[in-house]
Order: C-alpha cells, then sequence, then structure tokens
C-alpha cells in the first residue's frame, strides 16, 4: 500500500494546498471563478481530447461499460432518493443528495490519477463514465429536484439541463477526441504542442481549484448542517458505489456479457472518488441546502486519501 501512498499523495497533498491557501488568504476568493474557468474552458478539454485521441476509437465507445455504469447511476441515485424521503426531505434535496453521492471527482481528480496508477489504457473507461455523468447523472438529478413545484419545472429543468451539456466544452472535447482517433488524424505540430501545454497544466491547476472551492464552502456557507445528513452519503459515495458497480460488473461477466475486466476494475476505481466538487455550485443555483452538499464533498475527499488507496490495493 505504500507504494500506492507514494502515486495518490502528491494528488491529494494539491488539494490540501489549495484549501489551506485559500484558507489562510494566499489564495483570494474571487480568483477562484478564473481558476476554474481556465480549467473547465481550456485545460481540461485540451487534456480530454488528447488522450481520447491517442486511444484505439473502441476504448471510447465500450457500450458494455458504458450500460453497467449507467444502471449503477440509475439504481445508485434511485436508492438514494428513496432513503432521503424516507427522511423527510424533498425532491430538491433529495435529488442533490443524490447527484452528490453518484458523481464522482473524475474529470479534477480521478483521469490524471487513474492514468499515473494504471497506465494511459485507463483513460478509456475513464472518460466513458465522464459522458455518462455529465450528461445522464446530471440531467436525471436536476429533473427530480424540480419534482416539488409545479407540473412542468421537471420537464423546464430537464431542458436547461441538456442545454449546459451543450455548451459545456468537456463532451465536445471527448467527442471530437473519439473523432480524431476514428478518423486517425493528428492536430498540426504548433497546435498539438499548444493543446500538450495546456494538458499539462490541468492536472495540478485542477486539484489545486478543488481544495480552493472546498476551503470556500467552508468560508461562505454559513448553514449548519448535523454530521448524519452527510455522513452517510460520503460513506456511501467511497464504499457503496464501488462495490455495486464491482457487484454488477461480475454479475455481467458471470452471465457471459462481454465485460471488460480492466474496464470494469476503472470504473470501479473511478466510482471509489471522492464526490465532484462542481455539485456546489450546481446546488446552491438551484437552491438545495448547499451546506450539506459542500460537507459530503469535503468529507468524501478527505476520507478518500485513504479508502480510495486502500481500494487501489485491494483491486489492482
Amino acid at each position: 500500500m505504500l507504494s500506492v501512498f507514494q502515486v495518490t499523495f502528491p494528488f491529494f497533498a494539491l488539494v490540501l494546498c489549495g484549501f489551506v491557501a485559500t484558507r489562510r488568504g494566499i489564495f483570494p476568493l474571487p480568483a477562484i471563478a478564473g481558476v476554474n474557468a481556465f480549467v473547465l474552458y481550456f485545460a481540461l478539454p485540451c487534456m480530454l481530447f488528447k488522450a481520447g485521441s491517442s486511444l484505439p476509437f473502441a476504448q471510447l465507445m465500450n457500450l458494455p461499460i458504458l450500460l453497467l455504469y449507467v444502471l449503477c447511476q440509475l439504481l445508485l441515485v434511485a436508492g438514494c432518493v428513496a432513503a432521503s424521503h424516507l427522511r423527510g426531505r424533498d425532491w430538491n434535496n433529495s435529488a442533490f443528495g443524490a447527484l452528490v453521492t453518484a458523481f464522482p471527482n473524475t474529470g479534477f481528480m480521478g483521469l490524471p490519477l487513474l492514468v499515473a496508477l494504471l497506465g494511459h489504457a485507463a483513460a478509456g473507461p475513464a472518460i466513458v463514465t465522464m459522458l455518462v455523468d455529465m450528461v445522464f447523472t446530471t440531467s436525471l438529478c436536476l429533473a427530480l429536484s424540480r419534482m416539488d413545484g409545479a407540473a412542468g419545472n421537471a420537464g423546464a429543468a430537464l431542458r436547461k439541463a441538456l442545454k449546459g451539456v451543450v455548451t459545456n466544452p468537456m463532451p465536445w472535447a471527448i467527442l471530437l477526441g473519439a473523432l480524431a482517433s476514428y478518423m486517425e488524424w493528428s492536430l498540426p505540430q504548433a497546435l498539438d504542442q499548444t493543446a500538450g501545454l495546456l494538458a499539462s497544466a490541468a492536472t495540478p491547476v485542477a486539484l489545486f481549484a478543488v481544495g480552493a472551492v472546498l476551503a470556500r464552502s467552508k468560508m461562505v456557507e454559513e448553514e449548519y448542517a448535523a454530521p448524519a445528513s452527510y455522513v452517510p452519503l460520503a460513506l456511501v459515495k467511497l464504499f457503496v458505489h464501488p462495490l455495486l458497480v464491482l457487484g454488477l460488473g461480475h454479475a455481467a461477466i458471470a452471465a457471459g456479457l462481454p465485460i471488460d475486466r480492466f474496464a470494469l476494475l476503472v470504473v470501479a476505481l473511478v466510482a471509489a472518488l471522492p464526490s465532484a466538487s462542481n455539485v456546489t455550485l450546481l446546488a446552491g443555483r438551484y437552491g438545495a441546502h448547499n451546506g450539506r452538499i459542500a460537507h459530503i464533498i469535503l468529507v468524501s475527499t478527505a476520507l478518500a486519501f485513504v479508502s480510495f488507496s486502500a481500494a487501489v490495493t485491494w483491486l489492482v
């Protein structure tokens, strides 16, 4: 496990650097939006494009893995929403609790971390899960979050979510990378080097930004959240989610379905990642209890330093 810690430590250390720098005022809160914009619109799309264009097309369009992950996300969201309703929560907070539990931090943390651990081949299955979460999981939860209101709100939320997908550069970067892989295209050298420079900045800047976002949530958000409202969901994210993927994946293999074992390993480790930090932005926009969402992300990120390393040691 020590060898795994040697790989995972720098990633979590960069998150901690962003957290401490923001808490101590070294990194100003207004700068977070600019750093996030750089990662979202420049660095991360370049990293996704280069990763996708350098992989065989079949690894990017792995339909069995895509369908398996969609099923896992559907079951996890349904279970979280049902459990929240039993505790008396409304649709809005139930849906965002489900989203933060089901949506791993694959883009900012998981993709570079899994490539460092398992090699470049891990990028394909990880990118498949990103497409599912950005298009399916987010849209489903946003539609469910509007079920408290008048008829038509869920449909309006779904249309707004799909508009967000269309204007998000990351799915387009994935699709363009897949197209370049399929057509065996390559960028001109000058453009390829430019994209490479931006891609190389994605990991350190994104991880620092994750820490800054977590610190901002603790500094700005005044809403109290009882531990019982967020600790169980953080544990579900880190332990139940990967076990669900593994269980359904091995059941599919036993049934004779063409599930690649390496791809299943990658997707299980994606599920073992902490919650995505950008869910707080959506929760704030849609009026959910943002303090609870921020605590789930913070607790899952802190615990993942040990739990994710343990999962890698156990599975790899």
